[in-house]
């Protein structure tokens, strides 16, 4: 039987960010000169056609759907990678300089976000074969075994991190590659060995973009002084930067947040939305829903969130196929450091990376993408008891 209460959960939080993005969306309307429900009318549509495609999804038999859709998913997303980068501007968008869109009639495809869907299938099912089960004699040897997807992650990281100027989706698909690699059974030392060598190519990703410094910078400079608190003047004037840029986007998320409350101000009573930070109900749309709806409305989300991906867990727990419990995995990998990144970029914890919070930030791939994850796993545990 299909898990009704994964579904129930899901369609509620997806009917929820068509409200947010009629609220957060002010500014934005006004800056382009679109019409008051242009957002709006976007977003729902972009829901009712992802819940649709997640029902019938949950409809086909899991053996079908896993590894055949999955793959085709990986090979369409992998060859609209490729191709976006030689399409004229007026068929891709671009962010920061780089091709990240294809535009269609009415409609922006972000292949990235369909990559991640194959990418977890890839490794699901060639984890399930490599390392579930399977006896290493050292860490050497798992490195061999390992070295194909290292050489399949440097694709990644040319095409998104380096192509597409995306650092933050490489990123989450490198804690994804390394969580599952752990659940299928890699060592400790595997999975740390390969976290330093991501590590180092990030530095490196860092220090050659003048983008990346500027940003870390950035944040640098609004979050030095707590963290410099901690220790001795001596040491902590070696480590300030002065004349940093101005954290304005770290500045008005925390605002938004102080101004919030534990109520809120309202919604629709909101002011982060009007202009002091530009499009709101996209990837800052956590600090515009604590403004109107408080730590009470965030604490809403968080449980529903929460709830998703214990279900995911559950159904991940009860199924008899490795391939099927380490997609699970992955995908609650993804939704939720997807979340967290999100969150630790809005109160300066970490850099603001970009990355849209699952579920409720504007925008047709990110809730399409989504919704077909869902309907692969909720295909899934029609299979399970």
């Amino acid at each position: 039987m299909i898990d009704k209460k994964l579904f129930f959960y899901v369609t509620f939080l997806l009917s929820f960010s068509v409200v947010i993005s009629y609220s957060l969306s002010v500014y934005a309307i006004d800056y382009y000169g679109y019409d008051e429900y242009h957002f709006f009318i976007r977003q729902f549509i972009a829901v009712c056609v992802g819940i649709l495609i997640m029902w019938i999804l949950s409809q086909i038999p899991a053996n079908k759907l896993i590894t055949q859709f999955g793959f085709f998913i990986l090979f369409i997303s992998i060859a609209l990678l490729v191709i976006m980068q030689f399409l004229p501007e007026s068929w891709a968008s671009s962010a920061g300089g780089a091709k990240r869109w294809i535009r269609l009639p009415g409609f922006s495809l972000a292949p990235s976000e369909f990559f991640k869907i194959g990418f977890i299938v890839f490794l699901a099912w060639s984890f399930s074969r490599r390392f579930v089960g399977k006896e290493q004699n050292s860490v050497f040897s798992e490195f061999i075994t390992l070295l194909p997807y290292i050489i399949f992650f440097s694709f990644i990281v040319f095409f998104i991190a380096v192509m597409q100027n995306d650092l933050g989706q490489v990123i989450l698909m490198a804690i994804i590659l390394g969580i599952m690699l752990l659940f299928a059974g890699g060592s400790f030392k595997l999975v740390g060995s390969l976290f330093l060598l991501i590590l180092s190519l990030a530095v490196f990703a860092i220090v050659t973009s003048a983008h990346r410094i500027h940003r870390i910078k950035t944040w640098w400079g609004g979050v030095q002084d707590m963290v410099l608190s901690i220790f001795p003047e001596s040491i902590a004037q070696n480590m300030r930067i002065e004349n940093t840029p101005e954290p304005y986007q770290i500045y008005y998320s925390i605002a938004a947040i102080n101004n919030g409350g534990f109520f809120g101000l309202g919604f629709g009573n909101g002011v982060i939305k009007l202009g002091f930070l530009s499009e709101v109900h996209t990837d800052i749309v956590l600090a515009g829903l604590s403004e109107e709806l408080g730590l009470l409305g965030i604490g809403i989300f968080i449980i529903f969130f929460v709830l998703i991906l214990h279900r995911i867990l559950k159904i991940a727990n009860r199924t008899n196929s490795n391939v099927y419990a380490l997609f699970c995995i992955g995908i609650c990998v993804m939704l939720g450091f997807s979340f967290l990144i999100n969150a630790f970029g809005i109160v300066g914890i970490i850099p603001i990376k970009g990355i849209a919070v699952p579920f409720l930030s504007y925008g047709g791939s990110a809730i399409l993408a989504t919704c077909i994850t869902i309907g692969m796993v909720l295909s899934i545990s029609k299979s399970i008891k």
